[in-house]
């Protein structure tokens, strides 16, 4: 059964409460790919009632915020699986011309800035009923942030969206957390020191004995110095096995952040039972008379293994949002899921993908976990390989070959980017590459080496150049050993801080001499709480205090990306 999305559906199931509404931007989608499905399941199984309202229209009399009534707990409120403006505009801030994440692409389903829009709503309805703010738009505005659509420095958005508690990162276990709680009758002024939440405080609480102070909104908005080091604490703590208490004051108020769960904060264990539950893995029957929903058609038969990711890229939230440490379900989880939907009436036989954040770090972790333990390197493979990292790729081969021995499964298919960096003299790296291209290649690979120039790349957080010539040899080599003539699929970023026009000539030169062509390519984007994005509002390496070139203007942006599709090179 689907949770309920109407007062209809509610009296179906002879409800005569609800416990929590769940408020998203997205399309509503029973399938694990979604966090809202997730969260709402999780409440579910442990006894809550929930009920889930996908794109409330906010421009009329407001009645789909009214709909259901008051939850008894509270309201649980996301933009959806993007951020609302990454979702709406293009890097050149034109409108997209559609929404993945809506039945028929259909543009416009939701507002710009929805978390902060959504919350507000219902605040001013019910301003006694908790508002509980999540996802990666809340996740990755929790503190001042740099905003490309406005050019400014925006407040974290508890202090804009007026929401009572946020929930950060991957926020299945504190959510139930948050539910208990407050089903005992604890106020929720009183969840203050829950992980992975943060909260607005009048004064910094007492029980707040160990935490560092961020320059606050205001010295941040004077001084771009004071933001970029503002980043640098950020990701430190955000990078390390067991954070600390973050405090930013906003004029007289604090936003408080509490620690993270240790490690990624959620065991094997938990995450197999995450995907044990009840996924109807279908979009709600309110959109059986209407156009397919984009997203799902490209995710609906594809699986999630894993979780967070050590690569670190600088222009990339994933760590920020689901953390470095990677947490893997196992084998017998996974092959479950796949055997599962092997006897969906309408499989296609193709399972479209087996992956993660990157598609190659399954069962990665530290070989010694008590040095990981010290450690708050960004990245456990720039600038070069940890050498306490555990890269065998051999488990991930195992479980390419138990997917292919499954009835009813006739091709499965790698969609998640390989790191190639992390496959490169790692144990089982042969293998990996002789399945992968015997086997779950559907044609085209496509891969990101996003730059030719290694100064360029080292901005990025990328490996040398090398390492992807080395790979699309290797590539070549054993297409040749399978037979097979399938394609190796570049993706390329132009305007990327430390890019200039000469870089990008030097990358078009290089196109020339290895015959690539620009197919997969796009103007970096800034988006909250990245490094890259720290890097073009600041002009600064926040690291070094460096300055650095940044293409701000349509003209150098366009001046950059025009060397993507030119054959002709001047010296």
């Amino acid at each position: 059964m689907f949770l309920p999305t109407s007062k209809k559906e509610v009296d179906k199931l002879g409800w005569d409460y609800i416990d929590v509404i769940l408020i998203t931007g997205d399309a509503y989608i029973d399938h694990p790919s979604f966090g809202i499905a997730i969260i709402a399941r999780v409440l579910e199984k442990h006894g809550f009632r929930v009920a889930v309202i996908p794109q409330p229209n906010w421009q009329d009399d407001l009645r789909d915020f009214k709909k259901l009534g008051t939850p008894r707990l509270f309201f649980g409120v996301s933009a959806g699986a993007m951020d609302s403006m990454v979702n709406h505009y293009t890097a050149t801030k034109r409108l997209r011309s559609q929404d993945a994440y809506t039945a028929g692409g259909t543009i416009k389903q939701r507002p710009d800035y929805a978390v902060t829009v959504y919350s507000t709503i219902l605040k001013k309805l019910y301003p006694d009923v908790p508002v509980v703010i999540g996802g990666i738009e809340a996740s990755l505005r929790r503190f001042t942030h740099y905003d490309y659509w406005l050019e400014m420095l925006r407040k974290p958005i508890l202090i804009d969206s007026h929401a009572d508690m946020l929930v950060y990162g991957m926020g299945e276990k504190v959510i139930l957390q948050i539910a208990q709680e407050l089903s005992r009758g604890v106020a929720v002024s009183k969840l203050q020191s829950l992980p992975h939440t943060a909260f607005v405080t009048q004064s910094i609480p007492s029980h707040c004995t160990e935490y560092i102070q961020l320059s606050s909104h205001e010295d941040c908005a004077r001084d771009k110095k004071k933001f970029a080091q503002n980043f640098v604490h950020i990701e430190h703590n955000s990078n390390a096995w067991k954070g600390t208490t973050l405090i930013q004051q906003v004029a007289s108020e604090y936003v408080v952040t509490n620690p993270h769960y240790e490690s990624s904060g959620i065991s094997m264990q938990e995450l197999d039972e995450i995907y044990r539950l009840p996924f109807t893995r279908k979009p709600h029957p309110r959109y059986n008379a209407k156009k397919p929903i984009p997203a799902y058609e490209m995710i609906k038969y594809s699986v999630t293994i894993h979780r967070g990711c050590f690569g670190g890229c600088s222009f990339c939230t994933i760590s920020a949002h689901q953390g470095k440490f990677v947490a893997s379900r196992s084998q017998e989880s996974v092959i479950h899921e796949l055997e599962n939907i092997s006897r969906v009436p309408d499989f296609d036989k193709h399972i479209t993908d087996l992956g993660g954040p990157s598609a190659n770090m399954y069962m990665m972790r530290g070989k010694n976990i008590d040095v990981c333990k010290k450690c708050s390197r960004a990245s456990c493979i720039f600038p070069a390989k940890c050498s306490n990292l555990n890269d065998d790729h051999m488990p991930l081969v195992n479980l390419y070959a138990a997917a292919r021995k499954i009835d009813g499964i006739k091709h499965v298919t790698i969609g998640s980017g390989i790191r190639l960096d992390l496959l490169q003299q790692a144990p089982g790296e042969h293998r990996y590459m002789k399945d992968l291209i015997q086997h779950h290649i559907s044609g085209r690979l496509k891969v990101a080496p996003e730059h030719t120039e290694s100064n360029v790349l080292q901005s990025m957080r990328k490996p040398d150049f090398t390492s992807f010539l080395k790979f699309k040899k290797d590539f070549e080599k054993y297409n040749n050993q399978a037979g097979k003539r399938q394609q190796l699929i570049p993706y390329f970023i132009s305007a990327h801080p430390g890019c200039t026009v000469n870089d990008m000539r030097k990358l078009s030169q290089t196109f020339f001499q290895y015959n690539l062509y620009a197919e997969q390519v796009q103007d970096f984007t800034p988006t909250p709480m990245t490094l890259a994005t720290v890097m073009f509002y600041t002009g600064l390496n926040p690291y070094t205090m460096k300055p650095l070139f940044v293409a701000r203007t349509k003209r150098e942006k366009d001046a950059q990306k025009s060397f993507f599709f030119s054959r002709v090179h001047k010296k």
